[in-house]
């Protein structure tokens, strides 16, 4: 009996990783196609919020990556390098660990304040403005590539209404419509 459980349970997980994987193999061939918006959370940055003498301009006063979120940012470049997968442009917030991320992956990107979190009360002020200014951003974006935006919980689960873990990407098409998302750790 303990056998036939444990044949049955073996079955299911190797169909749940076979289904895992043709999931992110159908996403991979998404990407390929260009023309999508990668959300991507900034890798691991132990901690909540930002300190209190949080400086937009002073990494040091900030929540940074740690080593394990910097081999995670490398890892999520390497995912679309291997892939050979296409980018128009890589956005980030002006937070350190959004920057961070962004260069350690892609090496090329821009800052877009409305990328910028909103989480702590001295900055939930600019919420509106800011989720405003990015869907204006993606509703003129116009490429054959894709669209890579490194930014933090509160902007994704706003503009998406999903959560998200630190390096987890969201993948949408330009209406927003959630194709899938990939954790890479």
């Amino acid at each position: 009996m303990k056998y036939k459980f444990y044949k049955i349970f073996f079955i299911f997980l190797l169909v749940l990783n076979t289904n895992l994987s043709h999931s992110e193999n159908s996403l991979v061939q998404d990407l390929k196609l260009g023309k999508k918006i990668v959300f991507l959370r900034h890798a691991l940055a132990p901690g909540n919020g930002d300190p209190y003498n949080f400086d937009i301009n002073d990494c040091k006063t900030q929540r940074n990556l740690s080593s394990k979120g910097r081999q995670q940012s490398k890892m999520i470049g390497d995912f679309f390098k291997i892939n050979k997968i296409k980018i128009d442009k890589v956005l980030s917030s002006e937070w350190c660990r959004c920057k961070e991320t962004a260069e350690i992956a892609f090496e090329n990107f821009q800052t877009f304040n409305a990328l910028n979190s909103f989480y702590e009360a001295r900055f939930s002020k600019n919420k509106s403005q800011q989720i405003e200014d990015l869907k204006n951003f993606i509703n003129s974006w116009d490429s054959d590539s894709n669209l890579i935006i490194v930014t933090h919980f509160v902007v994704i689960s706003e503009l998406l209404n999903k959560g998200t873990s630190s390096g987890e990407m969201v993948i949408t098409d330009k209406k927003l419509k959630i194709l899938g998302n990939l954790e890479i750790n």
